[in-house]
């Protein structure tokens, strides 16, 4: 091999790893929504070298004298995630979007991230109550509930908190699945102060139907433990879809009729009690229950049959119990997922006298 084939090869090598190099973001813009008026706001972005070599940020162009932006000033290892934080000082009123440029080793041009939303006089606080305790912060739920979603769905749920503490927090949300994200605003939560930390569900990647359960955990800081008392229950009801039958199909689909939809329970000073409901294929072909969730606590179940051919009755039986029953965080009840078109989800609600 001559001299200068070795050369080539060599210098071809050395470049393969530099064009590897590569610096990614998760997400480019983050939506502050409103903002107090001379109140600063944080944006946190993670990013990603995704390069062969450490990476490092050579420099961060604002947009303006009132964004401020946090790195990391060393170098960055392959493969290694960090963070940069876009500061506003939200001292003009109206929308703004706010852009910050990075260069660095990894890229030829600049990475872009946007921060936006609206500084308003003030930001009105949450009228309501905030009964759960995580640590000192105090939230409005314990649970989030995502009902009725169809398959492309993107369904927001709000958690409005209070620090009750005497030292700046920074609220997030840990162990979120791939199908749930979260924004915190504000980022940093002063004593005394209100925010709310917003929920997105991507019904895209839900993959079974009926009921979803996870958990989330609340913490007060970044890099808190989890555990029984910082945890809030998620739950999403993903319903079958029927859009394409035709008119022959849905006259000839099933169709479930429950003899109540309610099962009211009178203790009169018993600590359990027993009730029933009957379930009955009304349709012309077969009736299947796909799925059976019980929400809260304080009862059993037993359904005798899963699958009515029409004109079968199927018995559901419910013993309640009334003490735990009473600790019950959220609404008691029993969701049926069917394949009847016109009644996919079918709740019965648990009520206790």
């Amino acid at each position: 091999m001559n001299n200068k084939i070795m050369t080539t090869m060599l210098l071809s090598l050395a470049f393969l790893p530099a064009a590897a190099q590569r610096l990614s973001v998760s997400k480019g813009t983050v939506e502050m929504g409103k903002v107090a008026y001379s109140q600063p706001v944080t944006a946190t972005f993670e990013l990603r070298n995704k390069g062969l070599r450490k990476l490092k940020i050579e420099d961060v162009k604002v947009s303006c004298g009132c964004l401020g932006a946090e790195y990391p000033q060393g170098e960055i290892g392959s493969g290694d995630k960090f963070t940069l934080k876009l500061t506003y000082d939200a001292r003009q009123l109206g929308h703004f979007q706010k852009t910050a440029a990075i260069y660095s080793n990894g890229s030829k041009k600049p990475v872009y991230l946007t921060m936006k939303g609206v500084v308003v006089e003030s930001v009105d606080d949450f009228s309501g109550t905030f009964p759960y305790q995580f640590g000192e912060i105090s939230a409005d739920k314990s649970d989030l509930e995502f009902d009725d979603v169809n398959k492309g769905d993107h369904p927001v749920q709000e958690i409005h908190i209070r620090n009750t503490g005497s030292q700046v927090l920074t609220p997030n949300l840990m162990h979120l699945p791939p199908y749930l994200s979260a924004v915190v605003s504000p980022e940093k939560l002063r004593p005394g102060h209100t925010g709310k930390i917003t929920v997105m569900l991507n019904s895209a990647k839900l993959h079974d139907f009926g009921v979803t359960r996870t958990s989330v955990y609340l913490g007060n800081r970044l890099g808190d433990k989890v555990g029984s008392d910082n945890e809030i229950s998620v739950s999403a009801v993903l319903l079958p879809g029927f859009d394409g039958l035709s008119a022959l199909q849905r006259k000839n689909a099933p169709h479930v009729s429950l003899s109540a939809t309610d099962l009211d329970f009178d203790f009169e000073g018993k600590d359990k009690r027993k009730g029933s409901i009957s379930l009955t294929n009304e349709g012309r072909t077969d009736l299947k229950i796909a799925s059976l969730h019980m929400f809260g606590k304080g009862f059993r179940m037993t359904l005798d049959k899963q699958a009515l051919k029409p004109g079968e009755t199927a018995d559901l039986k419910v013993t309640a119990f009334r003490d735990e029953l009473k600790q019950s965080r959220v609404k008691p009840r029993i969701l049926l997922i069917t394949n009847d078109p016109d009644h996919p989800k079918v709740v019965i609600n648990i009520n206790a006298q």
